[in-house]
């Protein structure tokens, strides 16, 4: 009789207060749930079978190739970029659950060095590196799928990945000023990673940006759908004109800016007459251009903005090929600038910049499972998310819903977690229910090309879950 056996340290300015210490029974990313919940709902991970190869073989391989997946992409999305915290990670309960080991929940995920091996010896071999690439298509397709849209809109831009160390392909870019990986990415407009690229440091901008733009352009390019592509000055060449004409995709890019030009505008860059009012006076034109190294003469516009207190105006030429006016032109470029904002969340919410591994190649297998992870989490928020939290940034998902603490309960039949009081994450389990029954059920009609035949063991590796929301105080009404 009396207080338990267990570890519990007493706390002098209230002696009220007890800490026990029982790791094994709460977690800290109990959001990663929900974005379980939309994996089994979309068929996500259960398709690295059919992109990767399992090149391990013998009776000592305890964990399965698609488990090894989840552990490597949900890590990443929950804030941990490496496999350093593999360790602390396989005996969260959390993660227990997410990557289903033979045997049910009470056997721990992978260690360290079984996380390491995956990374920089399995995921490395010949084909699975392009299987990265496949998988991720894979995912965004099945995203795509649940997503009303007429047109897709493709944003192709570069970005920089410093580095301090010896790795492969690093170069020192003068454009940054760094040594850096310097990588191509393609977001369409909802904030999916189309695709990405690791390059050397020192190439162009938009050097490979075919390999990159045409397996996009091929897939839907069978879908019907109308094809727009954006993209900065770094990509004004004419074989990328050429490359989208030929495949009738409409395109807006930057264009930079020289006498001829300028010469065609000449009006519009006359001060305007009087004094200069607070907003700033914007001009647009447009007019039909040839350079030397064109094939033909295409539509160029331009926008001219006179600011208060500027000597000089601003100008700026975008080529195009699309029928709209010049400042619908205009406004579908601006576009843009929201995939340097999806960058910039891949940067500061799961640091896809880490590419710390000395290999080239171990390094772009890195990248690809950054991006997978992003994409999780990117589907999530537009797929899950309540509508009055569904402008949140990725950091603030990552932040406000992942990193969410819960406790184990374990019944007989049931394991119970549970979590603090959260209309998010009501909304958000409703709405992956949802989204759940809804794919099943046109799977079950042949609405979608997916093949989840090979899903029937989850039922017999996984155990019940539920979870709970517990009030952070007593006495708090239960939100709807």
């Amino acid at each position: 009789m009396g207080e338990s056996t267990n570890p519990r340290a007493k706390l002098r300015f209230d002696r009220r207060v007890r800490l026990e210490f029982r790791g094994a029974t709460i977690t800290s990313d109990a959001g990663l749930l929900a974005c379980r919940e939309l994996d089994d709902a979309l068929g996500l991970t259960e398709t690295a079978d059919e992109c990767l190869q399992e090149s391990r073989g013998g009776r000592n391989v305890q964990h399965r190739l698609v488990g090894l997946l989840r552990q490597s992409v949900y890590s990443r999305l929950a804030g941990y970029e490496d496999t350093n915290d593999a360790e602390r990670l396989a005996q969260d309960p959390t993660m227990r659950i997410i990557v289903g080991r033979r045997g049910g929940p009470e056997r721990p995920a992978a260690s360290t060095n079984t996380m390491s091996r995956f990374e920089t010896e399995v995921l490395t071999q010949d084909g699975n590196v392009e299987g990265l690439g496949r998988l991720n298509a894979k995912w965004v397709d099945g995203a795509m799928s649940r997503t009303p849209h007429r047109r897709v809109i493709l944003d192709m831009d570069s970005s920089e990945s410093p580095v301090h160390g010896e790795q492969e392909g690093a170069s020192y870019n003068g454009h940054f000023g760094s040594t850096c990986y310097h990588p191509l990415f393609v977001f369409n407009q909802f904030g999916d990673c189309e695709g990405a690229m690791l390059r050397a440091g020192n190439v162009h901008s938009a050097h490979r940006w075919r390999d990159v733009l045409d397996p996009i352009l091929s897939r839907y390019g069978a879908t019907g759908v109308r094809r727009y592509f954006r993209a900065d000055a770094a990509f004004a060449k004419p074989d990328i004109y050429e490359y989208l004409e030929e495949r009738r995709v409409f395109y807006a890019i930057r264009l930079p800016s020289n006498k001829v030009l300028q010469y065609e505008i000449a009006p519009l860059l006359i001060r305007p007459v009087g004094r200069p009012p607070k907003r700033p006076v914007i001009l647009y034109d447009d007019f039909w251009y040839r350079a030397e190294s064109w094939d033909r003469a295409r539509r160029v516009v331009a926008k001219v903005e006179w600011h208060r207190g500027e000597l000089f105006p601003r100008v700026g030429f975008i080529v195009t090929n699309m029928t709209a006016g010049p400042e619908g032109v205009v406004r579908f470029y601006n576009g843009r600038g929201t995939a340097e904002q999806w960058i910039k969340e891949g940067k500061y919410a799961l640091n896809w910049t880490r590419l710390s591994c000395h290999r080239f190649v171990a390094n772009r297998v890195r990248l690809s499972l950054f991006i997978l992870a992003y994409n999780l989490g990117n589907f999530l928020r537009r797929l899950c998310l309540p509508k009055a939290v569904k402008h949140w940034s990725l950091r603030s998902v990552q932040v406000k819903l992942i990193k969410m603490g819960g406790r184990l309960v374990r019944h007989s039949r049931r394991l119970i977690f549970q979590c603090p009081r959260c209309r998010f994450l009501d909304g958000c389990s409703r709405e992956c229910w949802i989204v759940s029954a809804g794919y099943r059920r046109r799977q079950a009609e042949g609405g979608y090309n997916h093949d989840l035949a090979k899903r029937g063991e989850r039922s017999r590796e996984s155990a019940h879950v539920s979870m709970r929301c517990a009030p952070h105080w007593r006495g708090s009404k239960t939100m709807i």
